[in-house]
C-alpha cells in the first residue's frame, strides 16, 4: 500500500511539473507574442491618400531629412529639396504639425546661426544646389529667422557668378564647362523666379524673369529635336565633349528623367513669372509641345515611360519610376492650371494607374514602396558617362529613390489619389 502511495505521489509530483513548465513556456510564448505584436502595427496606415502613405514612408526610411538619399552624413543636395517640397503640400493639404517639422529640421540642420550653409560650397557653381533653396524661401516669411534669409542671399549670389555660355546660358557646374543640362532648368529656375517674386521689384525683377526665361528659350532652340519634339539631356555649346554631336553640340539620347526634370521646371517656374510677362506665353507653348512630344512615346500597355524614352523595344530598357512620375506630376499639374488640355489629364491618370500597378509594393506594416528608378545619370565626369544607350541602361536601379519618390507624391497630391 505505502509503494501505491509512493508511486502515486511521484507520477503527481512529475505530472506538476510538466504541468507547471508547459504554462510557463505557453505564458512566455503569448508574452513573447504580446511583445511582438507591435511590429505588426501598422506603421502606415492604408486608409490615408497615396501622397501621405508614401510621405510617411519616407520618413520612416530616412527619420532625418538632411540624410534623405540613403546619406550617413547631413547633406545640403537637391533630392533633399525635391522630397521637402512634397513635404510642404502633403502639410498644407493635411495641416499635420509633423510635416512641417520634418521640413524645418532640414532647414535647421543645414543652416548655422550665422547663416552658412553646411556642405555647401559656392565656389563650386554647381546648379543642382539651388533647389533646397525653396526650402528656405518657404520657411523665411514663416519664422523670420534672419540666418535663413542670410542663406537665401548666399544661393542667390551664386546666379551672379554662374558661368554662362556665349549665348547666355547656366553651366550646369563650374567643372561642366560650356555645357547645359536638362535637370538644370529644374534645379535653378523656379528658386530664381520665386526669390525674385519675394524680393525684388522693378527693373530689377523685370531683368531677372527675363533671364529665366531665355534660359527656357536656349534649350528650346538647342537641345530640343524637330523630328521627334524630344529634348536630349544635355548640350555643349561648345562642341567639346565626347558625348557631343559635332554639328549640334547634343548628347545622343533622350533620357526620361533628364526630359522629367524639364517638365517639373515648366509647370513650377509659372508659379512665379507674372501674369503679365510676355514669357508666360512661350513656356506654356513649349510645355504644350513637350506634353506632345511626351504623349507619343508612353507605353501604351503600362501607361509608363521607358528608361530611354524612345527605344522601348530595344533590349535592356526598362519602365522607369521617376521619369514617370514626373511626366505624371506635370501633365496633371499642366491641366489643372489650364495650361494643357484636358486630354492630358487622361494620361497622367493612365501613367499613375500604371505606376501603382506595375512600379508600388507594399510591406506588411504599411511602409509603401516605389521600385524601378534609376539611381543616377549624368554626362562627362570620371568615369566618363557618354550618354550612350547603354549607358543609361546599366546604370543602377534602386528602389525609393528620392528622385522617384518625391515626384510620386507631387503627381499624388495633384491627381488627389
Amino acid at each position: 500500500m505505502m509503494n501505491v502511495q509512493k508511486n502515486a505521489g511521484r507520477l503527481f509530483t512529475i505530472f506538476f511539473t510538466i504541468t507547471s513548465i508547459m504554462g510557463c513556456k505557453n505564458t512566455e510564448e503569448k508574452k513573447g507574442e504580446e511583445l511582438a505584436a507591435p511590429e505588426q502595427e501598422q506603421i502606415v496606415p492604408e486608409d490615408l491618400k497615396w501622397s501621405e502613405r508614401m510621405m510617411l514612408s519616407e520618413m520612416k526610411r530616412f527619420p532625418e531629412a538632411s540624410k534623405l538619399d540613403f546619406r550617413e552624413e547631413p547633406k545640403w543636395s537637391y533630392t533633399n529639396g525635391l522630397v521637402l517640397k512634397a513635404a510642404k503640400e502633403v502639410y498644407e493639404e493635411t495641416n499635420k504639425q509633423q510635416y512641417y517639422d520634418y521640413i524645418y529640421d532640414y532647414a535647421d540642420t543645414m543652416v548655422t546661426n550665422q547663416g552658412e550653409i553646411r556642405t555647401y560650397k559656392l565656389s563650386d557653381q554647381n546648379l543642382d544646389m539651388l533647389n533646397s533653396g525653396n526650402v528656405l524661401l518657404y520657411l523665411y516669411p514663416k519664422t523670420k529667422e534672419e540666418r535663413f534669409l542670410e542663406a537665401l542671399k548666399l544661393l542667390r549670389s551664386q546666379i551672379e557668378t554662374q558661368p554662362r555660355t556665349k549665348e547666355g546660358g547656366f553651366w550646369h557646374k563650374k567643372r561642366y564647362t560650356q555645357q547645359m543640362w536638362l535637370d538644370g532648368l529644374y534645379m535653378a529656375e523656379p528658386f530664381y523666379a520665386h526669390y525674385t517674386q519675394m524680393f525684388s521689384e522693378g527693373e530689377k525683377a523685370q531683368a531677372a524673369y527675363d533671364d529665366i526665361v531665355h534660359q527656357f528659350d536656349l534649350i528650346q532652340e538647342y537641345a530640343k529635336d524637330e523630328k521627334t519634339g524630344l529634348l536630349y539631356h544635355g548640350w555643349d555649346s561648345s562642341k567639346q565633349q565626347k558625348w557631343a554631336d559635332k554639328e549640334t553640340g547634343t548628347s545622343p539620347n533622350f533620357w526620361s528623367r533628364a526630359m522629367g526634370w524639364y517638365g517639373m521646371a515648366m509647370v513650377d517656374v509659372l508659379d512665379y513669372l507674372p501674369e503679365d510677362h510676355e514669357g508666360r506665353e512661350k513656356i506654356i507653348r513649349y510645355l504644350n509641345e513637350f506634353a506632345e512630344a511626351v504623349t507619343k512615346v508612353q507605353d501604351k500597355e503600362s501607361g509608363l515611360w521607358y528608361q530611354v524614352l524612345d527605344q522601348g523595344n530595344r533590349e535592356g530598357n526598362y519602365l522607369e519610376a521617376s521619369g514617370s512620375s514626373m511626366f505624371t506630376y506635370t501633365f496633371a499639374k499642366g491641366v489643372k492650371k489650364g495650361y494643357l488640355p484636358e486630354k492630358y489629364m487622361e494620361v497622367a491618370e493612365k501613367a499613375y494607374d500604371g505606376i501603382l500597378r506595375n512600379l508600388i509594393s507594399v510591406e506588411k506594416n504599411g511602409v509603401v514602396n516605389l521600385n524601378q528608378v534609376c539611381a543616377v545619370a549624368g554626362l562627362g565626369g570620371d568615369p566618363y558617362r557618354d550618354a550612350s544607350y547603354e549607358y543609361y541602361v546599366n546604370e543602377k536601379i534602386r528602389s525609393n529613390d528620392p528622385k522617384g519618390t518625391g515626384p510620386f507624391i507631387l503627381a499624388s497630391l495633384q491627381l488627389n489619389r
